[in-house]
């Protein structure tokens, strides 16, 4: 059987130490992309798109300081403690989901508080342009042709050439299709139910999906972390772990609350 073979350059543009890249430009893309619709879900809620340029650089910082980080201390720690320094060469490549989750959590806190917003308002809005970025983040491994698939014989594995001519799972599609589903989902959700419901339910599936899609498709990739445990699962399983009971546990809050103020409701206005 023969397989598509993958062998994209990950450089787009190379001018002396300056390189222009896939991942770069998919990673960027996908914040600026970002910002397009949040500057709608603040027009429908009637408020002032203005303060997003500054939302913006809070959000990057955040994903990439939270994202290097977790990286070089969930997955390759022994390195990066014997090469600390090494820590600040991002363009290296390394960078975590989970992660970058923490860092635009904290990002956003900081922000909340500094423009007086809603800070769990702007986490549930968040979660839209996050799973935008989480899939343009997977095409992004596509062409470092990284986050790796284990070998396989189904029909729709790839050959990755720069690395080995062993047809893979393409996991990083798998990844990034299931995400773009997920902002579906989150969008069609956003669009149906009130604002206040919105704000109390998107995070949850947020988590909930997207973790546990990772932690199934942990089944499919190379081993990415440099150590290994005695425990039954990957690094990255035992970090999705939490979030998806997380996930599970806020989604169940969001549900009861909800009945609550419908019963309050009702039981206010019995006759209207």
């Amino acid at each position: 059987m023969e397989y598509f073979v993958w062998n994209i350059n990950p450089t787009i543009l190379e001018l002396g130490p300056f390189q222009l890249r896939w991942y770069g430009l998919l990673f960027v893309g996908s914040f600026f992309l970002g910002l397009w619709l949040l500057q709608w879900i603040y027009k429908r809620e009637g408020k002032d798109p203005a303060e997003l340029d500054n939302l913006l650089m809070y959000v990057l910082v955040g994903t990439v300081i939270g994202a290097r980080l977790m990286h070089c201390f969930a997955y390759e720690p022994e390195y990066y403690l014997s090469h600390p320094l090494e820590i600040l060469k991002v363009w290296k490549g390394g960078l975590a989901s989970h992660g970058g989750l923490i860092g635009v959590i904290a990002a956003l806190y900081i922000f909340a508080k500094r423009y007086h917003q809603s800070f769990w308002w702007l986490l549930s809005r968040m979660t839209m342009p996050g799973a935008l970025t989480a899939a343009f983040v997977r095409f992004g491994n596509l062409f470092n042709s990284e986050i790796l698939g284990l070998p396989t014989d189904k029909p729709w594995a790839i050959v990755f050439e720069r690395i080995d001519m062993i047809p893979r799972h393409p996991v990083q599609l798998y990844e990034a299709f299931a995400y773009l589903f997920l902002f579906v989902i989150l969008v069609f959700v956003y669009r149906r139910v009130s604002p206040t419901f919105a704000t109390k339910i998107l995070p949850a599936i947020f988590l909930t999906y997207m973790f546990t899609v990772r932690f199934l498709l942990e089944y499919t990739k190379t081993r990415q972390a440099d150590y290994t445990t005695n425990l039954p699962f990957s690094t990255g399983q035992m970090l999705s772990l939490p979030l998806i009971f997380l996930g599970i546990g806020w989604m169940i809050w969001a549900f009861i609350s909800y009945k609550k103020k419908n019963q309050n409701i009702a039981m206010t206005h019995p006759h209207s």
